[in-house]
């Protein structure tokens, strides 16, 4: 990948900033705004995140 891109909205780090992560030996990005669909949904990442569909939920998470 040339240029980092958040693999949700696809807004490049020129636009905005972008967290890196890797998954499965790949590196990915996420903008700030979209971390929580990573964390919280991560099957919403389903068509751009190859086995995101698996990750499942913070169902019952807190922070308490």
């Amino acid at each position: 990948m040339s240029q980092e891109i958040c693999v949700y909205c696809e807004q490049v780090d020129n636009q905005v900033p972008l967290i890196p992560f890797t998954f499965r030996g790949e590196t990915y990005a996420i903008c700030p705004q979209h971390l929580p669909i990573l964390i919280h949904k991560p099957e919403q990442l389903a068509d751009t995140l190859p086995g995101a569909v698996f990750l499942g939920g913070a169902e019952g998470h807190s922070h308490d």
